[in-house]
């Protein structure tokens, strides 16, 4: 498979690319084109997040934490006081940081469910939702914000089935077919527990004739 230097700089690629895109169309400013890299080259470590003792399972739930922090403070700073909110946000960070890598640890498989295009999906359009509800974005900015997310998370699915490909000795290796595939085949469990995930967001996300109008633009300019 390719390892964490690989994926980051080629999502990071991708990312630049799909922000000067967008900036060609005028969809964001230069600000926002720097996010669209970052979510993009941040997605392209997602699928890691299975991964034990891995670079990326450190670095996304370091940076998981902070945004966490901050939703946090957003959502329960009307109900409680000063040292309240300290001692609840600290510990909304730990959790973030530390707890929850231990879970992910202890539940996940890697090249399981979250390498498969399900999670790349749940990831986007958890991205859209808070982007859109939380951080009170327009629709046209939070689908592009999942959408990066997805893009990042499907560059690291297809370099690693292109990393599973022996081109000297002709042969595919084993890990080929387990990182670009829609679900879990093997843990059948894992895939309804995802789709499940999923049915809460649907009320939360933006018009989806937003995303349509993106990516029709998109084509335009591609072509």
């Amino acid at each position: 498979m390719a390892n964490f230097r690989t994926h980051i700089t080629v999502a990071s690629a991708g990312g630049m690319l799909l922000a000067y895109a967008g900036w060609q169309l005028q969809w964001w400013a230069p600000s926002q084109a720097l996010l669209v890299v970052v979510l993009t080259a941040f997605g392209g470590i997602l699928p890691d997040i299975d991964a034990d003792r891995s670079h990326s399972i450190r670095l996304i739930f370091n940076i998981l934490s902070i945004p966490a922090l901050v939703l946090g403070v957003l959502i329960l700073q009307p109900w409680l006081s000063s040292g309240q909110l300290l001692v609840a946000c600290g510990g909304v960070y730990v959790a973030v940081r530390y707890l929850a890598g231990i879970a992910f640890s202890r539940f996940t498989v890697h090249r399981g469910i979250w390498h498969s295009l399900l999670a790349s999906l749940l990831c986007a359009l958890l991205t859209t939702a808070v982007s859109f509800q939380l951080l009170s974005q327009p629709a046209w900015l939070a689908w592009s914000h999942g959408v990066a997310v997805w893009a990042g998370f499907v560059i690291h699915l297809l370099l690693d089935e292109i990393y599973s490909v022996d081109l000297e000795g002709a042969r595919l290796k084993r890990s080929f077919g387990t990182a670009l595939k829609f679900g879990d085949c093997r843990r059948p469990l894992s895939n309804m527990l995802m789709l499940i995930a999923l049915l809460p967001l649907w009320p939360c996300l933006p018009p989806w004739g937003v995303l349509g109008e993106l990516i029709h633009q998109g084509s335009l300019l591609w072509r």
